[in-house]
């Protein structure tokens, strides 16, 4: 797995690894999703494409993961997979493809409520980029 979950009062808090800042951001993506559902109920049917700025990397991230946590909470949409097309310092653009909820096939593991900037940070390492954020549940 891309990520682990980490132990935080009243919340849920991620950390995610990749060797790039593209991997990180399509890593972030998998680890809500997969935390929200089963993603291997989920098809990868329609496309969407969304463009996030934001201050600094761990800014976009929680403005990215805000974001496509929105289309599940405003609009059922469940994400499958996340192919990143550019990932600047300030920009983060993605091509996104899943379906809409079907109770009659979808499991939902848990509720995520929102994305927090508690503790969120994105680090290069000697092996890669790592990134922790806290999800209020």
């Amino acid at each position: 797995m891309p990520y682990r979950v980490f132990d935080h009062t009243a919340d849920l808090g991620v950390e995610v690894s990749a060797a790039t800042l593209e991997e990180l951001y399509a890593a972030a993506a998998f680890a809500l999703f997969d935390l929200l559902t089963d993603l291997s109920r989920v098809r990868a049917g329609i496309a969407r494409e969304i463009v996030v700025t934001g201050e600094d990397p761990a800014d976009l991230l929680v403005n990215f993961l805000r974001e496509i946590l929105y289309m599940w909470n405003g609009g059922g949409f469940l994400i499958k997979t996340c192919l990143v097309q550019e990932a600047a310092p300030q920009r983060l653009k993605t091509l996104l493809r899943g379906e809409t909820f079907d109770s009659g096939r979808h499991r939902m593991k848990q509720e995520i409520k929102a994305v927090t900037y508690h503790q969120a940070s994105v680090c290069e390492t000697a092996k890669g980029v790592v990134a922790k954020v806290v999800f209020d549940v």
